[in-house]
């Protein structure tokens, strides 16, 4: 069984969402992990976890969302929910919007805490923010570094620290080769895989609206990369998202 550990099912999909869920089962994907990025994603998200008894949840306040009060979302009542597995995404992101540097770190760092509080992994966006996110995201913090497209030098740091990272779609891009050579050299115990659905759609998918069912064709190009065969990665895979995530109830 693969597990997609970030996709946003509560964003809009053709067929509905009960039918990317159905292919996703047919394609031996068996979990999904659902990431939340503001506020209204969070109760439709819980939704899809209680009727879905193979969807868990990660709550969280992308950086695009400066403007909203993490507390008044992330609460005990939420995270408590045992099907919330972890606070994402959060991160920052100073690609667009450098200007707002000092609203996202505020926003991250609130998050950061509450993730602390409640003992939960958290799974981070960063992107052109390399130097604050390793200042921020200390020894004192555990989770994973989403659909990870940065340098090798965040990576090394990044392990040290003890956190995962994640392979999207991404991975199979031609223009790809310095992250696929980031991958080769992260331990195979510290990977996790994602679509981060519906974006970062993957060879050769390319063009059209992502879905979980998809990250088999990462997993393809992940396995070559660490020449195993799929099965293999699979089952470590597996493993590796269940020490992730330990509220992850799942069995092969």
């Amino acid at each position: 069984m693969f597990i997609d550990t970030h996709c946003h099912l509560t964003d809009e999909y053709d067929g509905g969402i009960d039918a990317v869920i159905t292919h996703a089962k047919k394609d031996g994907v068996g979990a999904l992990i659902c990431a939340t990025a503001e506020g209204i994603d969070i109760k439709p998200a819980l939704k899809l976890a209680e009727k879905y008894d193979n969807i868990f949840v990660t709550t969280g306040i992308h950086p695009d969302h400066i403007d909203l009060n993490p507390n008044d979302f992330l609460t005990d009542e939420i995270l408590n929910h045992p099907r919330v597995i972890g606070v994402g995404e959060i991160g920052l992101d100073y690609h667009y919007t450098p200007g707002t540097r000092d609203a996202q770190i505020k926003l991250f760092e609130s998050q950061l805490e509450i993730a602390y509080k409640h003992n939960l992994p958290v799974a981070i966006h960063t992107r052109d923010a390399d130097n604050d996110t390793m200042a921020i995201l200390t020894d004192k913090y555990f989770g994973v570094m989403h659909c990870f497209t940065s340098t090798w030098e965040l990576a090394k740091v990044m392990l040290d620290r003890g956190f995962y990272f994640s392979a999207s779609g991404i991975l199979t891009f031609k223009n790809a080769n310095e992250i696929r050579e980031t991958f080769a050299k992260i331990p195979m115990d510290r990977i996790v895989i994602e679509t981060d659905s519906p974006y970062c759609a993957p060879v050769p998918y390319r063009g059209k609206t992502c879905e979980p069912a998809f990250v088999i064709e990462t997993a393809k190009v992940l396995a070559q990369i660490k020449n195993l065969q799929i099965d293999e990665l699979e089952s470590i895979l597996f493993e590796n998202t269940k020490r992730l995530y330990p509220k992850c109830h799942v069995k092969l």
